[in-house]
């Protein structure tokens, strides 16, 4: 598949690969749902939008209410990470600040691939403590990176 010019100037295909993979991973130790969403341009607030984003793809619909969106506006520089009411109920809003902090430092840096393993990888790690992978754990939501077009 061929992504738009504003994708491809961001991450390559490789990193793109590299992401999907970091998801997999996240995802195989906890039952919660994670997904990255790209978009060209947010003219408002990246929260809002996010949120808009997130009930677009059907994240709320998650049975455990346990998925969490990362978004990034590529060429307006900004990023929302928001979870769903169940997550957010556990891990509150100074983790999420904590999160897109360390990610922006990676973005700063000029390494967004690295930003968003590290990302996926403490998601991982936290979303496994609040929602432990179960035998007959479904996955509800695709893995691969969502692009706005």
């Amino acid at each position: 598949m061929r992504h738009p010019r504003w994708v491809r100037k961001f991450l390559s295909d490789v990193d793109l690969d590299v992401i999907q993979s970091a998801v997999i991973d996240a995802e195989a130790r906890t039952a919660a749902e994670i997904r990255v969403h790209l978009d060209h341009r947010c003219s408002g607030d990246p929260v809002t939008r996010a949120v808009a984003v997130f009930e677009r793809l059907g994240m709320h619909r998650t049975a455990g209410r346990h998925a969490v969106l990362v978004y990034v506006a590529i060429s307006d520089h900004k990023l929302a990470v928001i979870g769903d009411r169940g997550i957010h109920e556990r891990v509150g809003q100074p983790y999420w600040d904590r999160l897109v902090a360390a990610i922006t430092a990676h973005f700063r840096d000029e390494r967004p691939r690295d930003g968003f393993v590290h990302a996926l990888a403490e998601l991982g790690g936290v979303l496994a403590q609040h929602f432990p992978r179960r035998p007959d754990d479904v996955n509800e939501l695709g893995d691969e990176l969502t692009i706005s077009p």
